[in-house]
């Protein structure tokens, strides 16, 4: 597999940059295909999604919470720095992105800061060659709640205000840890979890704490160098064996969004329910529990490309984009949503 293979041009203004009015009002692209050279693309309203679960299906979320992950500070010398949350990794430690015209070195001091005027300092300690590692001077969440901002992804233009707030979370959020929202669950309102529950579909829930690496380009034109980032999953023992209760049963394990996706098939993979996970899927990957994914469409050249295109063919990938950018669907976080179902046998 080649970078290259997984590149496509989009029109700029097709970025969703705020969310619509409500959760529920986005666009759905049902991909319906037997093989990876024929397939059939239905436009309809993300309302539409009841016509797709059958009774006996279980729906796994991912009940991650975003946490206000961006911090804004000073180096000892005066230069601005910007500190970007990867992963938590500790009470008082963290993996971060670094933006700075100059990196500070390790066992150096960066000042946080508020627009209180309240400060406190950050230790760089260490560096894995892609993030750097950084000790606070007391709990990690409880600094981040005070100091912290809001990290929406590089390509929404607007500073994070208060309808951010309320809309880049999904309504099953509940633990705090991703730097980035699972984009395919802020379709769901509680409504819409009524309506799935009347027609007798399950919904269980994983926690996968999205990572900034997941918004990390790709830079390798040979996939088989390329490192993925880890991300810290958990799958509750109630969420196995609705699974197991599920396909025992006949029915669908239908993931919402790639987050929920990849912590099953790391389990599947590994038989461990949680832990961190860098598990790379890209076509040829042999997916055991996920039948169904509801997912957002993702950024030309990334790994989330790759992975529904392992998850539903490579060419029903590129027909179902070329089909979204005419028809002038809204990408990526705030924007519509596609429902694939599983290929028997994935083609490399």
């Amino acid at each position: 597999m080649q970078l290259s293979d997984f590149n496509y041009e989009l029109p700029a203004e097709l970025i969703a940059q705020h969310p619509l009015a409500n959760r529920t009002d986005s666009r759905l692209l049902e991909v319906k295909a037997e093989r990876d050279d024929c397939v059939q693309l239905v436009d309809s309203q993300f309302k539409d999604i009841l016509n797709l679960m059958h009774p006996g299906d279980l729906v796994v979320f991912n009940d991650t919470k975003v946490i206000p992950a961006r911090l804004h500070g000073k180096k000892e010398t005066g230069g601005n720095v910007e500190l970007l949350i990867e992963r938590i990794s500790g009470d008082k430690q963290a993996w971060v992105q670094i933006r700075a015209s100059k990196v500070p070195k390790t066992g150096s001091i960066v000042h946080i800061h508020n627009q209180a005027g309240e400060t406190f300092p950050v230790e760089m300690i260490g560096y894995d060659g892609r993030f750097y590692e950084v000790r606070f001077p007391e709990n990690v969440f409880a600094l981040l709640e005070r100091f912290g901002e809001l990290p929406l992804p590089p390509y929404i233009e607007h500073q994070p205000d208060g309808e951010d707030a309320q809309r880049y979370q999904t309504v099953v959020a509940k633990n705090p840890g991703a730097v980035a929202a699972p984009t395919a669950g802020l379709h769901f309102d509680e409504s819409i979890l009524q309506q799935l529950n009347n027609l007798g579909v399950e919904q269980a829930t994983v926690t996968l704490h999205v990572g900034a690496g997941t918004f990390t380009p790709v830079r390798e034109e040979d996939l088989s160098k390329h490192k993925m980032h880890y991300e810290w999953f958990s799958i509750p023992d109630a969420t196995l064996q609705a699974i197991t209760k599920t396909q025992k049963n006949g029915g669908r394990v239908i993931a919402v969004g790639t987050t929920s996706l990849r912590a099953l098939e790391s389990q599947a993979a590994t038989g461990q329910s949680s832990g961190e996970t860098n598990l790379f899927i890209t076509p040829g990957f042999q997916f055991k529990t996920v039948d169904c994914l509801l997912t957002n469409f993702h950024l030309p050249k990334s790994t989330l490309l790759m992975l529904v295109s392992a998850f539903a063919g490579m060419e029903n990938i590129r027909a179902a984009y070329q089909h979204a950018i005419h028809q002038k669907y809204r990408f990526f976080s705030y924007g519509d949503a596609m429902f694939l179902c599983r290929l028997e046998k994935t083609e490399i």
